[in-house]
């Protein structure tokens, strides 16, 4: 079986969608990639892209792309709900098939000092990748956002991992790394009050005792007179997407908020949903065999 990477890099563009367009082109011209999905959100400002491919077309899409955002994406005039420290926020690098955590762990070092070099992107190292333990946390790099981090980074404990010590004048920082797949999902609330997204956000990680593997964070939604919780959902299997969310649903009930919807960003695995409808069905001795589109793949 062949090599599999899927990345699912972030930038920080979600309102011009011809910016947009301009960075996937350079994933689609890559031999060696497939375009999955994209997804763009005004409210964040923010574009989400996945493909997967060979390691090495991976990385040659990533060097493109990154490029290309630059061109377009001054991070002086972004503004957005999503924290972010670049115009190319984030590049993670996920094993698929035949390839392990810590070989892309070490190609995201490699795409590092290629981001360094080729597009001079400072970069920060984080999960698998990451050189330093708190960096491991995302969260932590992103602390103070890009204009923070303009003031800070040439202190020792804000320096790149990989060039700088000064941010790109227009582009920032991008952090790169590898870990495995999760879900984003973001739940919306009928309220326009974001102090109760924020409440119900910290009222879910684990830093405050609740579910493990899950980053939340409160969210205004403006032009929907709304407000979100939007989270990262990095072990699935431990903390199953339908308990999330009736959990979501418990607290929004203290506040008389009711819940109005909810979005998955980018991809999912097909076996998030099975356990999701398994749940709420209540169906007994369930099998993923059971699916038609499943057997007929069997053909």
């Amino acid at each position: 079986m062949s090599q599999l990477v899927q990345c699912v890099p972030n930038i920080s563009e979600g309102r011009r969608p011809e910016v947009v367009e301009a960075v996937i082109d350079q994933v689609r011209q890559t031999p060696g990639v497939h375009l999955l999905d994209y997804s763009s959100d005004r409210d964040h400002n923010r574009s989400v892209i996945t493909f997967v491919g060979n390691l090495a077309s991976v990385m040659e899409a990533c060097v493109a792309l990154s490029r290309e955002a630059v061109k377009h994406i001054d991070m002086n005039q972004h503004s957005g709900e999503h924290p972010r420290i670049g115009a190319v926020d984030v590049i993670p690098l996920i094993p698929i098939q035949n390839i392990t955590l810590q070989e892309c762990a070490q190609a995201a070092v490699e795409l590092g000092q290629r981001l360094w070099e080729e597009v001079k992107l400072p970069v920060y190292l984080y999960g698998a990748a990451a050189r330093k333990p708190e960096r491991e946390n995302i969260s932590n790099i992103r602390r103070g956002e890009y204009e923070g981090l303009r003031m800070t980074v040439v202190q020792a404990e804000r320096l790149p991992d990989i060039g700088g010590p000064y941010l790109h004048p227009t582009a920032g920082a991008t952090i790169v790394g590898a870990r495995l797949a999760l879900i984003a999902f973001n739940v919306n609330l009928g309220t326009s009050d974001k102090s109760i997204a924020d409440a119900i956000a910290k009222s879910l990680r684990s830093s405050s005792g609740s579910f493990q593997h899950v980053k939340a964070m409160g969210v205004a939604l403006e032009k929907r007179g709304q407000v979100q919780v939007s989270m990262n959902l990095e072990n699935y299997k431990r903390t199953p997407i339908h308990r999330v969310l009736e959990a979501i649903r418990r607290e929004a009930a203290r506040y008389g908020v009711p819940v109005v919807g909810s979005e998955i960003i980018g991809l999912v695995p097909q076996e998030a949903l099975l356990d999701a409808a398994q749940w709420y069905l209540q169906l007994e001795g369930f099998s993923p065999k059971q699916v038609l589109e499943n057997r007929l793949r069997e053909l």
